[in-house]
């Protein structure tokens, strides 16, 4: 099936995927979603216009960065041949050290994938120091090792030495005098050694210190007698930041292992230690040294009290990273034709000639599509899908009942098709005003199968590379016209599908109410007679987080029709060139004569169809229709 996009954003996403595969040698090009998120961006950071040039130097820098591969210098022997043999995926927040000199800065949360190429003492001090390089790097940078490694970089029996490959964060820069090419990494904690079960020493030092003890072995009495154990598991799930304390001061990430007999023990690191998140993936086999063995209590299973492993001070970590399968999968109809052959590198005349293309997976199946180079619809969603990207016109929202958790249900429609995904919150909903028609961007979704055989999308909103952003909402499409395509309103009765830009004057303000509204999610809300205020979006009380907006009813008009729409928030204020409060201010009498003196301004505007109504039904005399983005101007 064919399909058809009147769209002009995603024209110039699917366009500027055309020109990076274009001019991408690696067989690995940048995934549509990746493009589609770091164009949004833009348009987030530029709410005033942007142009082609400008969206396409920001895309290729990021591109350029992200897939730095170094300098013309000759990387050693050793980084070429790990380079080869490379078959994981970098973690999230990895720099290289050829950017760390370029920038002179390196954040505390960024990771370092590095390999030593030399370990030595600093003459006449006992302080060791390593040699580091990487594999993208054509540079070398030296760190400072702490001193809780020191047994482990020892030249005759230490595994800290020259071929070791290691990840680190929470460092430290410091520049010498003398130019950046002094740069040092200051001494940090949170280094983690990479085992390769290949390698016969690696193997060896496994099966002699890792294998004898097991999570269901761990005992706060036999820890009180002096005991210490040496533990090896998968880490099955990395948990989001959690903020504990009097003041919410205290940060504590939760990690899930589990053993081969299917024994899960929590793993909990507090304060500056949530950094060392930042070097796991989910997947990998963790081995703990010596880990520090507590008690907390687990909220989950009602208070209980529950042994956990923490990061103590005499803790060593050690990690097999998970090897980076990849499964063949079948580009179906629904992608772009002309797309997929400039991907290809064919003549686009030639028809379709990407049959499949490869992505990773993991032990469970389950494929990642945060690089799939095509656009996903609805209608091609599965099973064990991960990093799924949508863009669609929003058809219904609601929040579930829980008292545990802050769960919106939502319907999102494309040219295909709808489906139902639910996005969990840490607190509260947090996307600001998002209502039905809206055209909506969303990233980072995993699908499964419910017990009713249904499949259901679900959204995380701290899990790495989730985005959520309401193109209905934004500034920079209505200010670029790289972005949009105009539309005429008596277009509205024939696609009611789409977000449309129209250039209109106002005819009439047909009516003019001042409301509260919540802050977070921006639905309007009323006063309860005790004079308290609930959100009945959020199903939550909201005393202390309202704000006073508009709620217009107005009749829009160009050389082709009338439409009667409504509107509020930000957009309102705009087209009353007057702020809520103001108006509140203003006497009766000219409250009244107020909208009569902007009838006739022009404006370009966002319009949706907000009808509960389907796309192919008659639109009824209602209120159909929601101006959700306006800009002043003269044409």
């Amino acid at each position: 099936m064919e399909i058809m996009e009147e769209d002009r954003l995603i024209a110039f996403i699917d366009y500027a995927n055309s020109i990076l595969w274009n001019n991408n040698e690696e067989t690995n090009g940048a995934g549509w979603s990746w493009i589609a998120s770091r164009i949004l961006k833009s348009c987030i950071s530029y709410s005033s216009g942007v142009t082609s040039a400008i969206l396409l130097s920001d895309l290729s820098q990021a591109w350029n960065e992200q897939n730095r591969s170094g300098g013309v210098k000759e990387q050693p022997d050793l980084i070429s041949e790990l380079k080869r043999k490379h078959r994981r995926l970098k973690l999230p927040n990895t720099v290289s050290i050829d950017s760390i000199y370029e920038k002179k800065f390196l954040s505390l949360t960024s990771v370092i994938e590095a390999v030593i190429l030399d370990a030595f003492l600093l003459p006449a001090t006992n302080i060791y120091m390593l040699t580091l390089g990487d594999l993208w790097s054509s540079n070398t940078i030296h760190l400072y090792l702490h001193r809780r490694f020191y047994n482990l970089a020892h030249p005759s029996n230490g595994i800290l030495t020259k071929g070791r490959q290691i990840f680190l964060t929470g460092c430290y820069l410091r520049t010498a005098a003398g130019g950046v090419n002094r740069a040092r990494l200051l001494p940090t904690e949170y280094l983690v050694m990479l085992l390769d079960e290949d390698q016969d020493d690696d193997a060896i030092l496994l099966a002699a210190q890792f294998c004898s003890d097991s999570l269901s072995s761990v005992s706060l009495d036999a820890v009180n007698r002096g005991v210490s154990y040496s533990l090896y598991a998968r880490i099955e799930c990395i948990g989001a930041i959690e903020v504990q304390g009097r003041y919410a001061s205290l940060q504590k990430k939760q990690i899930t292992l589990v053993d081969n007999d299917g024994v899960r023990l929590k793993f909990l690191l507090w304060g500056e230690q949530v950094v060392l998140a930042n070097l796991f993936s989910v997947g990998s086999m963790l081995a703990l040294d010596r880990p520090y063995v507590a008690s907390f209590m687990d909220s989950s299973h009602e208070g209980r009290e529950e042994i956990c492993l923490e990061y103590g001070s005499e803790t060593q970590l050690y990690l097999v990273p998970l090897i980076q399968h990849e499964e063949r999968v079948f580009v179906p109809s629904t992608q772009n034709r002309s797309q997929a052959s400039r991907v290809n590198g064919s003549d686009p005349t030639q028809g379709l000639r990407v049959s499949q293309v490869t992505l990773p997976c993991d032990s469970r199946g389950s494929i990642d599509f945060s690089r799939y180079p095509f656009r996903s619809y609805v209608t091609d969603i599965r099973d064990k899908m991960t990093g799924i990207s949508l863009y669609g016109t929003i058809r219904n929202i609601f929040r579930e009942e829980s008292d545990t958790e802050t769960i919106f249900s939502l319907k999102i429609e494309d040219t295909t098709g709808a489906v139902w995904a639910k996005l969990h919150f840490v607190g509260s909903w947090s996307l600001g005003r998002v209502g039905l028609g809206h055209t909506v961007y969303i990233s980072g979704m995993t699908c499964s199968r419910t017990k009713q055989k249904i499949l259901e999308l679900s959204w995380l909103e701290n899990d790495s590379g989730t985005s959520f952003i309401n193109i209905s909402g934004l500034p920079a499409i209505l200010n670029s016209s790289c972005l949009h395509k105009l539309s005429r309103l008596s277009d509205l009765l024939i696609s009611t599908t789409f977000t449309h830009v129209c250039q209109v004057w106002l005819d009439q303000i047909d009516q003019v109410n001042t409301r509260f509204s919540h802050v977070s999610c921006g639905q309007l809300i009323e006063e309860a007679p005790d004079g308290g205020f609930r959100c009945d979006f959020c199903d939550c009380s909201c005393n202390m987080e309202t704000s006073r907006t508009f709620h217009l009813k107005i009749t829009l008009a160009d050389e082709s029709t009338k439409v009667l729409a409504w509107c509020t928030g930000q957009t309102a204020t705009e087209l009353l060139q007057i702020s809520p409060d103001e108006f509140d201010g203003l006497p009766e009498e000219e409250q009244i004569m107020y909208p009569s003196c902007l009838q006739h301004d022009r404006f370009t505007v966002m319009i949706v169809n907000c009808s509960t109504q389907s796309s192919d039904e008659q639109i009824s005399d209602t209120v159909a229709w929601e101006v959700t983005c306006a800009m002043k101007c003269d044409w």
